[in-house]
């Protein structure tokens, strides 16, 4: 049933979430308390330095950290986020941000995001603080 409820609250912010889906990023796993989303770096996401816009690598990891702490049926905004920049995403890089569950607690999560590379080469290391809104996507539904 948790794996259930994950994938429906995760199909019903993907039809929502037109800012994640004109970014390419798609959404590869979900369950409660994580997820997997994938992008790859295209020639509009390059700076002037020749790497990848480091707010679009942010992007992808708040988009995966989103449908991570997004899987119990309530609904959840972003209430602080970090991210350190490791190594520098590169034109045509295929990037993954892996989203876990640190902790949760009351109307409050923790989340830790990594953003790899190629065979698991780091890229960024994120960290999320969640806050519930005290709504639920599915009324009738247990959280």
């Amino acid at each position: 049933m948790p794996e259930a409820m994950a994938r429906a609250c995760a199909e019903a912010m993907w039809a929502d979430d037109p800012a994640t889906k004109s970014l390419g990023i798609a959404l590869v796993e979900v369950g409660p308390g994580r997820s997997k989303m994938r992008m790859t770096v295209r020639p509009d996401m390059v700076n002037g330095h020749g790497m990848c816009h480091g707010g679009f690598i942010f992007t992808l990891a708040d988009s995966a950290f989103a449908f991570a702490c997004n899987s119990y049926n309530e609904r959840v905004v972003a209430q602080h986020c970090a991210i350190t920049f490791v190594r520098p995403g590169e034109l045509g890089m295929e990037l993954l941000a892996t989203a876990t569950e640190r902790s949760r607690a009351g109307r409050s999560g923790v989340y830790d995001v990594t953003v790899t590379a190629g065979e698991g080469v780091v890229i960024a290391e994120f960290r999320g603080n969640s806050r519930g809104l005290g709504t639920k996507f599915f009324k009738d539904a247990a959280p």
